[in-house]
């Protein structure tokens, strides 16, 4: 698609100025959105398959409805560029999940526009009606809409609100993006009929003034009413021959529409828009619409990175040797333990690409389960399976299983399964921000009893962890690996068996010591050779298990040294700084501890080195740290005299 010079976007700061165009110029905004949105995510990359389906439905929204008095909640957020270009972002936009930019996702810190923060799946229905009911108990007349994905519409807590909606007075509309899934076979001039009788002023109006003539004599009272929507449904139901999910929860259902034209979505938006009571008007759209190369190949073209908009072809680094990736080291890692032990399955909840099962559902698809977006039943699941003698790997990201965490406890470690739950993109994870970080994992974990925590510095010691938890022990255990590559090019080590809450020493010193888990430590490495250079002799200790800690290696260091220094890729609030410091104050050390980690606040969105120079990780401040805690006593030795550690 050519890049050209856009001109009524450049005019529209809100969606007031939006609403003050003619319906018949608003398929030149779409295409001039989408244009844009290409322009910048070519080089700035993000989420563009689905923001570039959902670029309609989100200007026939604003158009229609009067935001931000009425309120938008988005689900995850993905498809949401257009409404952040639209709502006074649009050269902001430019500068997206970058460090200072705007998120990738609606936040409300954000934008008055973004009215519930979005990130994490399924939580838009419920958001929603909360909203919805308190504008109705207060007699506004707000509008509410939720905007729910159809792979988002597969979470539980989706049918959760979807089953409460009709339980308290409100008319909540829930806008369906289904852009992969049928959810029922409505198309054709049948279904374009039914849309138009069903959403006629006429037809409701008939409907409206029947209800109050039956109430008005007593045939109908309010506790009836759904049995009257039921029949309502059924009735609908016969004429078209199709029924649908929804109109079991007692939910108006219209559609389904074309979602990728805007001019008939304005129409159906403003004949429901008024309607009394729940509805969900459910939209059929094409991912990556207005870009062949992300419409014939959505997956690849949902996050491409950067690319040439003109050949459709995805910009690749230098071509020279440079480690894996930690989800490619485990998605191989996952098959060969499958190759020697058929009981060795996968689990992932709609997340096969990114953690890498998809190299177990080639091999053996009968041996991998993707759930769908479903956290909770992942790991639940996971434990049916290993009750039953299978040894489930079950794959999540780090800020999902937040999401599982009831389930790891209560159907995981409480029954001993032996369960093995990878965390994924466990960290600071860059320009997803807020709501993807993995960093509060270990704080809740290690809490929960009968459960192995682990993290591993390098490509090997992942595979030796997975080895590990396959074999050499038999009850709960997690380990958790960043985002992105690891440090090791020759990777494909003959993994062995590790004793389970042992650490080891990287490197001896005098002067002070590191504690460090998981890869982070290879940076901590990095700034002890810088010390040594220094001068300075420094000890760094791998502990490698979170729970259960190394207590013989903890006491040694004790006794050994006077300053200590925890780094983690984690918060520090009940992390694993948290534990060193609870250890040394059970058995009466005194130590001078500093904790290393993320601090108690939100870290927002940029690349990762970024955020560690921003939480005071990066090697620079661990030098600075390590300058402040040891120089007053060399200064006593040395007459004064200071040295700058960060300096070559």
């Amino acid at each position: 698609m050519e890049v050209r010079p856009t001109t009524l976007i450049d005019h529209i700061n809100s969606p007031a100025d939006l609403r003050a165009l003619k319906p018949e110029q608003l398929p030149q905004v779409c295409r001039e959105l989408r244009r844009y949105i290409l322009e910048v995510l070519s080089v700035t990359p993000g989420h563009l398959g689905s923001s570039l389906g959902a670029v309609d439905f989100t200007v026939a929204l604003h158009y229609v409805f009067d935001t931000p008095y009425d309120r938008i909640v988005w689900d995850v957020g993905h498809q949401a560029y257009s409404h952040k270009i639209l709502t006074g972002r649009r050269e902001d936009f430019r500068h997206l999940r970058q460090w200072g930019g705007i998120s990738g996702f609606p936040s409300p810190k954000e934008s008055e526009y973004d009215t519930f923060p979005a990130g994490h799946a399924s939580n838009s229905i419920s958001a929603a009606l909360g909203m919805a009911v308190a504008s109705a108990a207060k007699d506004e007349k707000r509008k509410v809409i939720a905007v729910i994905g159809d792979g988002s519409m597969t979470g539980g807590m989706a049918f959760e609100g979807l089953n409460n909606a009709s339980s308290f007075p409100n008319n909540l509309l829930i806008i369906l993006n289904d852009n992969n899934m049928s959810i029922d076979r409505n198309v054709g001039g049948l279904n374009r009929y039914m849309v138009d009788i069903l959403t006629s002023k006429t037809y409701n109006t008939i409907r409206y003034d029947l209800y109050k003539g039956l109430r008005k004599i007593n045939l109908i009272s309010e506790t009836n009413r759904k049995n009257l929507l039921r029949f309502n449904n059924s009735f609908k139901a016969l004429l078209a021959r199709e029924s649908n999910l929804f109109e079991g929860f007692s939910i108006r259902y219209f559609g389904p529409v074309d979602g990728n034209n805007v001019l008939r979505l304005v129409e159906v938006l403003n004949q429901i828009k008024d309607m009394a009571g729940p509805k969900i008007l459910h939209l059929r759209t094409i991912k990556g619409k207005g870009y062949s190369p992300a419409e014939k190949q959505a997956t690849i073209w949902h996050a491409p990175g950067e690319f040439d908009i003109k050949s459709g072809e995805r910009k690749k680094g230098e071509n020279k040797p440079e480690p894996p990736k930690f989800q490619d080291v485990f998605g191989h890692t996952l098959v060969e333990l499958a190759d020697r032990d058929e009981r060795v399955v996968g689990v992932t909840p709609a997340m096969p690409t990114g953690c890498s099962m998809t190299f177990l559902m080639k091999k053996y698809p009968n041996r991998a389960y993707d759930v769908g977006i479903a956290e909770g039943h992942a790991v639940t699941f996971s434990a049916g399976l290993a009750k039953e003698g299978l040894i489930p790997f079950c794959n999540i990201y780090s800020s999902f299983i937040q999401r599982g965490y009831d389930q790891v406890i209560h159907d995981v470690a409480l029954s001993g399964s032996h369960v093995v739950i990878c965390l994924d993109r466990a960290g600071l994870v860059g320009e997803d921000g807020a709501t993807h970080h993995g960093v509060f994992d270990m704080a809740f974990l290690r809490c929960v009893p009968d459960i192995v925590v682990a993290s591993p510095l390098n490509e090997h010691e992942l595979r030796n962890l997975m080895l590990t938890a396959y074999k050499g022990y038999d009850g709960p255990m997690v380990i958790r690996y960043p985002r992105g590559k690891g440090v090791l090019t020759d990777w494909r080590n003959t993994p062995r068996l590790v004793e389970i809450g042992r650490g080891r020493c990287l490197t001896e010193g005098e002067a002070i010591a590191f504690l460090s888990i998981g890869p982070i430590g290879n940076m901590v490495q990095k700034v002890v050779e810088r010390l040594a250079e220094k001068g300075v002799s420094a000890a760094h200790y791998d502990m490698v298990f979170l729970k259960p800690l190394d207590e013989e290696m903890l006491h040694g260091i004790a006794k050994k040294f006077d300053t200590i220094i925890s780094v983690e890729d984690g918060c520090i609030q009940g992390g694993f700084g948290s534990a060193v410091m609870e250890f040394m104050a059970d058995y009466d050390y005194h130590p001078r501890i500093r904790r290393v980690g993320v601090p108690d606040r939100f870290i927002g969105q940029g690349s990762v080195p970024e955020q560690y120079a921003d939480c005071g990780m990066d090697a620079d401040s661990l030098l600075h740290l390590t300058e402040e805690l040891l120089l007053p006593s060399v200064g006593k030795r040395n007459e004064g005299c200071c040295t700058d550690l960060t300096k070559p």
